[in-house]
């Protein structure tokens, strides 16, 4: 399978703890980070869903899921890595004091991985790498589960085309990091990250 993702994921505690099976959103706090995010916009709430069909939202969605200690939220325009994806990157990361925050953009056709790492709002380390391109950006300090897909390029390999898979390494970190589980593993308690509920928004 692969994965399409544009995604930002914040918790405020070990992801293993707050992500659990009993989770309730807010629909009136996911209302009120969409809606500051795009406050020039018009945005109607269309329903929930779950994130396994958010991860990838078309260009006039967004998606949110406000729980009291964690934040999900998908738009595409996090896909754009410009300085409007930046802006929401980062208001995901500050919308929940004291959390730590990943980002993670992913995309089946040009094998890529985008990954921010904020803790409490400040952001620690961003990555970008394509196949085809090898390491775009490469910046803050490493985190500990990045080491074995650095290794050989470490020890002078070319990173053209990049000597790792950047889905394997996007889904490792969002495992480590922003779930503490595989994003499609049920775990024994029975909680599957895919299936988080989320609020749909329509950009008018």
């Amino acid at each position: 399978m692969a994965w399409s993702v544009a995604l930002a994921c914040a918790s405020a505690g070990e992801p293993t703890e707050v992500f659990r099976p009993g989770l309730v959103a807010d629909p009136d706090a996911a209302a009120a980070i969409a809606r500051g995010l795009y406050p020039a916009d018009s945005l109607t709430e269309t329903g929930d869903t779950v994130l396994d069909f958010a991860l990838w939202p078309y260009e006039d969605e967004l998606f949110v899921g406000a729980f009291e200690r964690a934040l999900l939220l998908c738009d595409r325009r996090l896909f754009c890595l410009d300085d409007d994806a930046r802006r929401i990157a980062d208001t995901a990361a500050a919308a929940l004091p004291g959390s730590h925050c990943g980002v993670l953009v992913l995309h089946n056709v040009i094998r890529g991985c985008w990954f921010r790492w904020y803790e409490s709002g400040e952001l620690r380390r961003e990555v970008f790498v394509t196949a085809e391109d090898g390491v775009i950006v490469d910046q803050g300090e490493r985190l500990p589960a990045e080491g074995p897909f650095w290794r050989a390029i470490d020890e002078g390999a070319a990173d053209v085309p990049l000597p790792f898979d950047p889905e394997e390494f996007g889904l490792v970190l969002a495992e480590e990091y922003m779930f503490g589980r595989g994003i499609a593993h049920r775990g024994p308690d029975g909680f599957l990250p895919l299936e988080l509920p989320l609020r749909r928004f329509k950009h008018a």
